[in-house]
């Protein structure tokens, strides 16, 4: 995982990645003054979002290939509006979360979406990267989720396993 880190960082555009709630707060952890933001869509969100809503769910699905799926997922709704003086701190967003957990059982390894609207526009999904620093600001990077066949996402990780199994322990032997 990606932890907070410097101006370099926060300049590159960070890769789409799956964060647990568990990783967001770890990073947050020790920034508790420093304003949160949230960029999607190429923009920040607006001063004054609001966290509406944190929800958990346990899922039991069906994939394409007759697989049986089971997941535990956090969703939490960012509502993009600009109707506070302040930026959210990340010590705010943490403490909302706290309260959550005071209330609904949170497992901090599930998976993370946030679900975003200014609303206006509808809802979307998200995942979330690493957070980064900027001009003194937290900046957590959303990326649209995208549909996917999890068959073939776990046929093209088995592919890449063993292309890179095939040499890696024995350079010499199969690729001299």
């Amino acid at each position: 995982m990606t932890t907070l880190g410097n101006e370099q960082m926060a300049r590159s555009a960070p890769v789409p990645e799956e964060m647990t709630i568990g990783e967001l707060l770890a990073a947050l952890a020790g920034h508790a003054a420093s304003p949160l933001a949230f960029r999607y869509d190429g923009k920040l969100t607006q001063r004054g979002y609001h966290v509406t809503e944190v929800k958990a769910g346990t899922f039991a699905a069906l994939d394409c290939g007759a697989n049986p799926e089971a997941w535990t997922e956090i969703f939490i709704q960012l509502w993009d509006v600009n109707d506070a003086p302040q930026q959210m701190t990340a010590g705010k967003f943490a403490a909302i979360i706290r309260k959550v957990t005071e209330h609904v059982s949170l497992d901090h390894g599930a998976k993370l979406t946030f679900e975003v609207s200014d609303g206006s526009r509808p809802m979307q999904l998200h995942c979330a990267a690493s957070p980064v620093t900027t001009d003194g600001k937290i900046v957590v990077e959303l990326s649209p989720r995208p549909a996917s066949c999890k068959p073939r996402d776990r046929w093209l990780a088995e592919q890449e396993r063993n292309a890179s199994s095939c040499c890696e322990p024995r350079r010499s032997a199969c690729c001299a």
